[in-house]
């Protein structure tokens, strides 16, 4: 029984990763920051590529420190704050130039929450953009996940502030949700033919 269980994950989680292995930069957004921070630890210990991992709002590494979530070697930590922002994505993108790796930025609240400035909006959409353009050369997959919710048009915003979610050209958006046995993972598309759900037993 073990064993069908572990077979039927790594089929998920090999279609999930081929998912997103077509298309960059892939929002991950949830209502729910455990359903999210579980997602991301089953993600990180199926990948077979070294992991940079963008830390915004403390949720992942605190696990990590406090032992709930054993550390994986292939996972580097960039705990970013305001001023490290910079250095970080440099030092992120100095690594994926030549080597296909998983690159995760996690959340886009917490990225959006350092800053209160217009400029820097467009700072950190550039920064997304430009991570997509290197990740391209080196298949590397970027992953950025979201706190969201739907707001009365039926359209997701992130929670609790109400703002937009940037609507990216080739990007992929999923919404991550909860069952009583599994993760689902909803493609989010406008077309009824290319909505596809994935299911990861917890």
């Amino acid at each position: 029984m073990d064993k069908n269980h572990n077979q039927a994950l790594n089929q998920n989680i090999s279609q999930i990763q081929s998912e997103f292995s077509g298309r960059n930069p892939n929002f991950v957004l949830s209502s729910n920051p455990f359903v999210k921070t579980e997602f991301l630890h089953k993600l990180v210990e199926s990948m077979n590529l070294p992991v940079f991992f963008l830390d915004c709002d403390l949720l992942y590494s605190g696990y990590v420190a406090s032992g709930i979530i054993k550390k994986n070697d292939k996972l580097k930590f960039f705990v970013t704050t305001k001023s490290s922002l910079n250095n970080d994505i440099k030092q992120i993108i100095k690594k994926i130039e030549n080597e296909k790796s998983l690159i995760i930025l996690d959340s886009l609240n917490g990225l959006y929450n350092m800053f209160d400035e217009l400029e820097y909006v467009r700072f950190i959409n550039s920064t997304i953009m430009l991570l997509s353009s290197i990740a391209k050369y080196s298949k590397s997959i970027i992953i950025i996940t979201g706190m969201a919710r739907k707001n009365e048009s039926k359209e997701f915003v992130l929670s609790p502030t109400g703002r937009q979610i940037v609507r990216i050209k080739k990007a992929g958006f999923y919404e991550l949700g909860l069952s009583e046995t599994s993760l689902i993972l909803n493609l989010m598309e406008n077309t009824q033919e290319n909505k596809r759900s994935y299911e990861i037993s917890k």
